[in-house]
């Protein structure tokens, strides 16, 4: 009995292997044809598929003359699916493997996208809310990855669109940086409100969020009794933006007793 058993066991084994090996219509494709059909599925917006067929590819021939395209594309593929820490760890791989690829700089550009798009779920992209006030960490690392791309190469074609991202990346920062600075200031811890809306004018000039930075820091050193502080950040604030609100609200600020 128990020897019938055994025999069935290995016929059910090699019958499996049969049925996977059969069902896997890409076990006998060359390279040049697996990467083909790997780029179709992804020329026709069919993600799930063009991932599936460059894994295979990656993992069949990772050092094939198909190997580099096909890694960035399968970067895509994940970017595309929202497998932004697949997308993020393949290209860093793709950039150590190849530093002096032709292809670097959109190696850069798309972690740049990828961090860009990170967390943004349907629910945060269809509901009318501040991106500003969520965590900004995937929103800094595309900053720097973009930053990355503009320094390193400035020629490239995809330069004017990272600047205009990191226009708005960093208003966006800077604007996270003063919800921080309103935040302390209602709870009454003035010193971390002042150093935060200090942090927003010396480190994000010419953005929409120092006028109201300003005020913060002039009303919070007012309170704080540090008055030529208070005086300084006032001034600058008059100076640039004099039909700023806060203004009178810092002059209608009064001390207790």
């Amino acid at each position: 009995m128990m020897r019938v058993i055994s025999v069935c066991a290995v016929l059910l084994l090699a019958g499996c292997s049969m049925f996977t090996e059969k069902d896997d219509e890409t076990a006998t494709m060359s390279e040049e044809r697996l990467f083909n059909e790997a780029r179709s599925r992804l020329n026709s917006g069919y993600w799930d598929g063009a991932r599936e067929y460059y894994e295979k590819l990656q993992s069949r021939f990772p050092f094939g003359p198909y190997s580099q395209q096909g890694m960035l594309d399968l970067a895509y593929a994940y970017y595309k699916l929202e497998e932004a820490a697949s997308a993020l760890a393949t290209l860093d791989r793709f950039l150590k493997l190849h530093p002096t690829s032709p292809a670097a700089d959109y190696a850069y550009y798309l972690k740049g996208l990828t961090n860009f798009n990170a967390g943004k779920g349907l629910i945060e992209r269809f509901t009318p809310n501040d991106p500003s006030q969520r965590d900004q960490a995937s929103a800094l690392r595309s900053f720097q990855d973009f930053a990355e791309l503009v320094r390193r190469f400035p020629e490239s074609q995809y330069v004017p669109d990272s600047q205009k991202r990191m226009t708005f990346l960093r208003n966006l920062l800077a604007q996270h940086e003063l919800h921080v600075a309103n935040y302390y200031m209602r709870r009454g811890a003035l010193v971390a409100a002042a150093n935060r809306a200090k942090y927003v004018v010396e480190n994000y000039q010419r953005t929409p969020a120092v006028p109201e930075a300003l005020a913060v820091m002039a009303k919070a050193y007012k309170v704080l009794e540090m008055q030529e502080l208070s005086d300084d950040a006032l001034r600058v604030l008059e100076l640039n933006h004099p039909e700023h609100p806060g203004i009178a609200e810092v002059r209608e600020v009064v001390l207790k007793p």
